[in-house]
């Protein structure tokens, strides 16, 4: 009876993930046929009216007060509106993400994405060596993946797979051909990067949120956990570590695309990158980006535990 009761649930699962995939195929079909930018508009107007009813409002509200305590309480509800209409607008925007229009200097200022001619040097340097590239929840967190392969730089990006593998089958589709060579977060994931870096190739990831099983570092002044694989990689390989972001303009509809200089990795006695340090370096730029642009971030996940 167990086992038969298994099987059942085993069926039950596969066939509900299967609804959840055409379901999430369906509703991103229906949002490409939508004008992206009306599509954003609205999405964030309604996560501005939305954001505030959640849970996680109060969240935000804490880590908010907590990093900034010269801020007012109106101060804090004015930074927490734009992270809803951020979030609302990358949710619009996700369905399109293929279409966006990276654009090269002097003729940039028509492409939904732009960069300076300093940051496109700074791609072609990653060209033809391995390299490892950290990225945090700002603005859309998407879009350094499709710059990547919009100068040919042959990136392979680490990601968490969704729980439901239907709805994981329909990201992957939209995703496939325009962000690089995705890599889900499963138990092999590190020997696959790791001979990806041996190869001379690049390697990707978020590295902003809270790991249970992480390292100490400073953020905003206040102790959190930080997942020290990136760190690894670049201890095992020996490579350079770059951080690369998006930042939405005032035009809310574009970005500006920027990669940062090598992190200076702190070495040990041995002359190997020190993984805690390295992370506090990682984890300092990022504060340093979010502190220039703190409506863009996501204030509203448990950073702090």
């Amino acid at each position: 009876m167990i086992a038969l009761a298994r099987r059942a649930g085993r069926k039950f699962k596969a066939a509900a993930d299967a609804v959840a995939g055409k379901l999430t195929v369906g509703v991103l079909r229906g949002l490409r046929a939508t004008d992206r930018k009306r599509m954003s508009d609205l999405a964030a107007a309604f996560m501005r009216k939305l954001g505030p009813r959640l849970k996680e409002h109060r969240i935000g509200q804490d880590n908010l007060a907590a990093a900034f305590p010269e801020k007012t309480p109106e101060e804090i509800e004015y930074i927490l509106n734009g992270v809803w209409a951020n979030l609302g607008r990358v949710a619009a925007e996700f369905a399109h993400i293929d279409r966006l229009r990276i654009l090269a200097p002097p003729s940039h200022e028509q492409g939904d994405i732009i960069y300076t001619l300093e940051a496109a040097d700074a791609f072609e340097r990653l060209r033809g060596r391995p390299a490892l590239v950290f990225a945090a929840h700002l603005a859309n967190w998407e879009l350094p993946a499709l710059v990547a392969s919009t100068f040919g730089l042959d990136t392979t990006v680490l990601y968490r797979r969704p729980n439901i593998s239907g709805v994981s089958d329909a990201i992957i589709q939209i995703r496939k051909g325009s962000m690089g060579t995705l890599v889900p977060t499963t138990i092999d994931a590190p020997f696959k990067l790791m001979r990806v870096l041996e190869a001379g190739g690049r390697v990707a990831m978020l590295v902003d949120q809270h790991y249970v099983n992480g390292v100490d570092v400073t953020f905003f002044g206040r102790p959190c956990k930080a997942n020290p694989f990136i760190a690894r990689l670049a201890r095992h390989v020996n490579c350079p570590i770059y951080g690369t972001r998006v930042v939405r303009l005032s035009d809310p509809h574009r970005f500006r695309a920027e990669i940062s200089e090598p992190i200076d990795a702190p070495r040990d006695g041995e002359g190997r990158i020190d993984v805690q340090g390295t992370m506090q370096a990682i984890t300092s730029v990022i504060e340093g980006w979010v502190r220039q642009h703190p409506d863009q971030w996501l204030w509203v996940h448990r950073r702090w535990r």
